[in-house]
């Protein structure tokens, strides 16, 4: 017994070496995908092909670690909402839930998270994505929460909790001394969650503002940036949060002194939620990141305005708070496109088949470019004796030596005056599918070809010719 006891706490200072001690006590055998991210200090699962066999021993392991800095266990499994009730049930047999999607494993799941937090003080980054969180999953996960030490992000990013899973996670994050960054992408909120949100901003405020007061005596001035609370808000994809949402976390930016990002795409803000927020930066310097993109229903010069006056508190210095490329919840959850195979036939030889997908894109390095069909012509060699005749292998090695064959004026047939202006015209592909963040690169992409038609040599301008 006293030997178990020693080797269980050897382990917990190795999560992998731990984990393999499990495994081999139930008789199982370890997972690749387990180790894959074990050099940087974090466990990065998808869980989605994990069976319920193999989840004893990750859990066990998890509940008693104390050297992962991250966790992130994902699930990209999504049920469709437009089938039937027969769709769903001819799919069913073809593909099965993964096991994740218990609710006894959910729970196990939460509680081995919540003895993590409570032991662990390294860890600084927990993200739960895609699974499905029961009332009694979100309560132990807030008990959790609650006593951890060191964590600083939290991520629920498309977990369906609704804005009764909000209000209990929020429970714990308004009282939280570490807790920095929140991600509530895609979590069926609405115009309440929003409020929720709110809500703790006006409490860590208050709190914020007695611990500024006390640091302000004696004529000394207060570190806004050490303080605790809430950095960064990510609210995107819940398109029922609206006006309402939007003015609500309106009221509370404009006195906040902390708060550095938020995000609200595709939140369902039209040009009245625009304006509180707008009028909220009047008189809030601090707010760096305020994005509102991808909410079709405000106008454009009113965008404009919004994110100008948040590049001006910036004061365009590089700040540790980026703006969001998140993709729309659609196509967050998409999967890689399969192939189709068509069998043509079978004979002696095997059977013929062709595979149909998209056709994939080669990348071009910008000092090569591509090989045309007139390019790549060559002449038929000259025959023994005549003049200009040299054999094919001192020709060869001499193209191995120099690297290619050498372009000289002399090798032309009649004179060319370099002084003649060469006039060659570009043809743009149509950006009508484009965005408007890639003209800055298109304008670049411009410049550099022009700069690149201004070093063409003799042989290039015969081609053109030709």
């Amino acid at each position: 017994m006293m030997e178990s006891v020693k080797i269980r706490r050897q382990c917990m200072l190795d999560f992998y070496s731990h984990y393999e001690h499990l495994c081999v006590l139930q008789g199982s055998i370890p997972l690749k995908a387990v180790k894959a991210n074990l050099t940087l200090g974090a466990l990065d699962l998808i869980v989605d092909s994990i069976k319920a066999a193999d989840w004893p021993p990750i859990l066990n392991a998890i509940r008693h670690d104390k050297t992962l800095t991250s966790i992130a266990i994902r699930s990209f499994r999504q049920r469709d909402l437009g089938e039937s009730g027969v769709e769903r049930y001819k799919t069913y047999f073809r593909r099965r839930n993964p096991a994740i999607r218990s609710k006894d494993l959910t729970g196990q799941l939460c509680k081995a998270v919540k003895g993590c937090l409570s032991i662990s003080d390294v860890l600084k980054n927990l993200e739960l994505q895609g699974l499905l969180l029961r009332e009694r999953d979100l309560i132990l996960l807030t008990k959790g929460l609650a006593t951890a030490s060191s964590l600083e992000s939290v991520s629920l990013a498309h977990c369906p909790i609704g804005d009764g899973g909000l209000e209990t996670i929020c429970q714990s994050i308004k009282n939280s001394d570490t807790i920095r960054f929140v991600n509530f992408t895609g979590c069926n909120l609405t115009w309440r969650g929003a409020e929720h949100i709110a809500n703790v901003l006006k409490h860590q405020a208050m709190k914020r503002h007695s611990e500024a007061w006390a640091e302000s005596l004696r004529y000394r001035r207060p570190d806004l940036d050490y303080m605790t609370g809430l950095r960064r808000i990510t609210f995107n994809c819940n398109i029922l949060v609206g006006d309402r949402g939007a003015s609500a976390i309106a009221n509370c930016l404009g006195e906040d002194l902390w708060l550095k990002a938020v995000d609200l795409q595709q939140c369902g803000i039209s040009n009245d939620g625009a304006r509180s927020l707008l009028e909220a930066l009047q008189t809030n310097t601090t707010l760096v990141v305020l994005d509102i993109r991808k909410n079709p229903l405000i106008d454009r010069v009113m965008m404009k305005d919004i994110i100008g006056r948040v590049l001006m508190n910036g004061n365009n210095t590089n700040s540790e708070y980026k703006w969001l490329t998140s993709p729309s919840s659609k196509d967050a959850l998409k999967t890689r496109p399969k192939k189709r195979t068509i069998v043509l036939g079978s004979g002696r030889k095997g059977k013929a088949t062709m595979r149909i997908g998209l056709p994939s894109k080669k990348s071009v390095s910008p000092g090569k470019k591509n090989v045309s069909v007139k390019d790549s012509y060559s002449p038929k060699p000259l025959p023994p004796g005549t003049n200009g005749f040299l054999p094919w292998r001192t020709a060869e090695r001499a193209k191995r030596v120099r690297g290619g064959p050498v372009d000289s004026t002399e090798e032309l047939p009649g004179k060319i005056e370099t002084s003649v202006p060469v006039k060659v015209t570009v043809e743009s592909a149509s950006t009508s599918e484009t965005e408007d963040t890639e003209d800055l690169d298109d304008i670049i992409h411009h410049l550099d070809l022009a700069k690149s038609l201004d070093k063409i040599n003799v042989r290039k301008y015969q081609q053109l010719q030709v």
